[in-house]
């Protein structure tokens, strides 16, 4: 399933949102700028190493990505959820919300596999968190969404709690599963991260949402 849109408009520009994106942006094109030798020492030091773990890496891992699809994936999910929660915490409460589910994601990716010489990178722990805000403070929202159906594709508008609910739940299945096969990722996935940055972001509701009176769209 891939969402295109959601039904809430927000009520303040995305600044923080938008500033994300181009950020990961620009260092992707820096990356595929670098030749592949550069680019392999790159992402060793700039990625989360969990066998060799650098704090700084745990903040510039969340600006790497390792394809195409990887960062238009992770900057599409960003770009429809991000602007609504950025909207209820406010900008600079977004940006620490942000970088703190990013940290904590990557933290937990490598309790899954502390020996681990692969480098993790990629936003999508971040982003997930920004999903798991969306989750708790607009259930009720609709998503416009791509739906595979069989034999053809379908545009279906869903509750955001169970599109968001499906996509937590399939994380958590391939999650476990890679436990048990003593693996902290699958085809180059982070499932684990992306668990812990979900979580981490619905608990973070209470912290970072600020106080506001309800209006027609507090879903």
């Amino acid at each position: 399933m891939i969402p295109l849109r959601d039904v809430i408009p927000s009520r303040r520009r995305p600044y923080i949102t938008v500033t994300i994106i181009l950020l990961n942006a620009a260092a992707w094109l820096f990356e595929i700028s670098m030749p592949p030798a550069f680019l392999r020492e790159f992402i060793q030091i700039y990625g989360v190493v969990p066998a060799d773990l650098h704090p700084p890496t745990l903040v510039t891992s969340m600006f790497l990505h390792g394809s195409w699809s990887h960062i238009l994936g992770n900057m599409w999910y960003l770009w429809i959820f991000g602007d609504n929660v950025e909207d209820r915490f406010g900008h600079g409460r977004f940006i620490v919300f942000y970088l703190f589910c990013g940290i904590i994601a990557a933290l937990g990716q490598v309790a899954m596999d502390p020996l681990s010489s692969v480098p993790t990178i990629g936003a999508s722990g971040a982003i997930a968190g920004v999903m798991g805000a969306y989750f708790v403070l607009y259930p009720r929202s609709r998503v416009l969404t791509l739906v595979p159906l069989i034999v053809f594709w379908d545009v279906i508008e869903l509750p955001a709690v169970m599109l968001l609910g499906f996509w937590f739940l399939l994380q958590v299945v391939d999650a476990g599963a890679v436990a048990v096969t003593s693996r902290a990722s699958a085809g180059g996935v982070a499932f684990a991260a992306h668990v812990v940055g979900f979580v981490t972001g619905m608990a973070g509701v209470v912290v970072f949402r600020r106080r506001r009176r309800s209006s027609a769209w507090d879903y």
